[in-house]
């Protein structure tokens, strides 16, 4: 085997191993955006900032991982609220059922 050969052969072995590395690097942070924002945010505390954002697409994977599966007229997700006085809780399914519409503003009013 000449030279030249050699050093394509090891070329494309490296460039195969790091393909296959930011595969296995795409799949693992995927998975990782899927669980509880809590778990999420444990592994993101472990990885070098720059890294993330800079060579996986992080951006892309957080869209389709987080995606959710409501669409326009969907039902919201039941779920249960504590009164600003702290006195009471409210669910979401008390309003529904008496068929009261209701808007929810999360974020700043001002």
């Amino acid at each position: 085997m000449s030279t030249k050969s050699t050093i394509v052969s090891r070329t494309l072995l490296t460039l195969c191993v790091i393909a296959v590395g930011r595969v296995m690097a795409w799949i693992v942070l995927y998975n990782v955006m899927r669980r509880s924002p809590e778990q999420f945010a444990r592994v993101m505390a472990k990885i070098p900032q720059p890294a993330a954002f800079l060579v996986l697409p992080f951006e892309t994977l957080w869209m389709r991982a987080r995606a959710g599966t409501l669409h326009v007229g969907s039902p919201a997700p039941d779920f249960t609220l504590t009164k600003l006085d702290k006195t009471a809780q409210i669910r979401l399914s008390s309003f529904t059922a008496q068929q009261r519409p209701v808007v929810l503003i999360f974020g700043s009013y001002t």
